[in-house]
């Protein structure tokens, strides 16, 4: 109940930024006791829950581009369950530590980053080539890989609603590939999966549907990126107390 609950929560918030709640979740399942390696399964099982129900709403809406998001789609099917098979194979540590950067890299794009291009790369070799990075990283961090897809496309000159939508359409990929590899090697509580996916799902169409009111996305942005600059620091503090 405990669980459900905190998912429930985080996957309002999250999707009301537009986000998967999954980089938050697999910190907080850890420190309340959860092995790592099966938090970032549930993580990856939630955030795709989530994700497929912004992605199925899009599709309703008929928003998807479908010729921007296949590429990328297809990369993150391959490359993020090898970059979850290439997680057995590396100290735990070392992964905690990345998934704290990217916690902190995360936050920081929510909180200052104007999304400025920087480079105007629009073509499909870019869409394969980020796909199979983000896919990669994302497979061995244990998250959907939304929060590195975004600020990334934006940078590459591409706008960003149709990156919003992109995203909540191939993160379902990268994520279900990942949690089926890492399913593959970790015990399971299927029980407890069950119930996060539930209260995912929920907390995504609520959050989805709330985006719709006269809300400050940017306020929600900055209250997402507190809490993650939270995790990173607790993270931090436990490296600290571990080298010590």
């Amino acid at each position: 109940m405990l669980f459900g609950a905190i998912t429930f929560v985080l996957s309002i918030l999250f999707s009301m930024g537009g986000a998967g709640s999954g980089v938050a979740l697999i910190p907080i399942l850890h420190f309340l006791g959860v092995d790592f390696t099966v938090a970032k399964a549930i993580g990856l099982f939630a955030g795709a829950s989530t994700t497929i129900t912004s992605s199925v709403m899009n599709i309703v809406r008929k928003s998807v581009e479908y010729k921007f998001v296949f590429p990328i789609a297809a990369m993150m099917l391959i490359f993020a369950p090898l970059g979850a098979y290439s997680s057995s194979f590396i100290d735990e540590n070392i992964v905690k530590f990345f998934f704290m950067l990217l916690l902190f890299y995360s936050a920081t794009m929510m909180m200052f980053s104007k999304k400025k291009a920087l480079f105007h790369a629009e073509s499909n070799i870019t869409l394969l080539v980020v796909g199979a990075f983000v896919g990669f990283l994302a497979g061995l961090l244990g998250v959907g890989g939304g929060n590195i897809l975004i600020p990334l496309l934006a940078l590459l000159g591409y706008a960003p609603k149709k990156v919003a939508v992109a995203v909540s359409f191939v993160v379902p990929f990268s994520a279900l590939g990942s949690f089926a590899t890492y399913a593959s090697y970790v015990a399971l509580d299927w029980n407890l999966l069950a119930v996060v996916a539930l209260c995912a799902i929920a907390g995504g169409y609520i959050g989805n549907y709330m985006m719709h009111f006269k809300l400050e996305q940017s306020h929600i942005k900055k209250l997402m990126a507190v809490i993650l600059y939270l995790l990173a620091l607790k993270m931090l503090w436990h490296f600290y107390i571990t080298l010590v």
